[in-house]
């Protein structure tokens, strides 16, 4: 292995794990505000999102963040499609 591979085993397991505390951390946090008020989960979902995509995005070219931000990625969009599942689903 050169200095230059890309270590895509190690990467995508950090991805893997990141993408599942933050879907378990989205669907957690969505599901307490949803009992409050529905919109409410929705606005704050997406003044997090989009207050944090600026940030995120930044990190993507560098060699270790960016395996994080595939994670944070996936892991807010699965959230998002098991919150909807969940919702729907009752």
């Amino acid at each position: 292995m050169t200095d230059e591979s890309t270590p895509w085993g190690t990467g995508l397991t950090v991805a893997g794990f990141v993408a599942a505390v933050t879907a378990a951390a989205v669907v957690v946090l969505s599901l307490g505000l949803i009992r409050v008020h529905p919109l409410l989960a929705i606005g704050l979902n997406l003044v997090a999102v989009g207050g944090l995509a600026p940030t995120v995005w930044g990190w993507r070219k560098l060699p270790v963040w960016r395996w994080f931000v595939l994670g944070a990625g996936v892991g807010v969009a699965g959230g998002w499609l098991a919150l909807l599942a969940i919702t729907l689903g009752n």
